[in-house]
């Protein structure tokens, strides 16, 4: 594998430097990862209890989703 690259654009020069990454940077880069990986699971588990929630709302009052959605859109 290789090992990532970073680009640095110098507005003033325009000059472009490409390098590879340090290992601090790929260290970061793994932490980064990471929180992205964790982010998204409690993004996906916040948004499969409100789809739960929704649909207990839904069960109560005897509709589906798609008889609330064509309510819903009649107003």
């Amino acid at each position: 594998m290789t090992t990532p690259q970073i680009s640095i654009h110098d507005c003033i020069t325009g000059e472009t430097i490409t390098r590879e990454m340090n290992a601090a940077e790929l260290a970061q880069l793994e932490l980064d990862k990471a929180q992205a990986e964790k982010d998204a699971k409690a993004e996906a588990k916040i948004q499969k209890a409100l789809t739960d929630k929704r649909q207990t709302i839904l069960d109560r009052l005897g509709l589906t989703a798609d008889e609330f959605k064509t309510l819903v859109s009649a107003l």
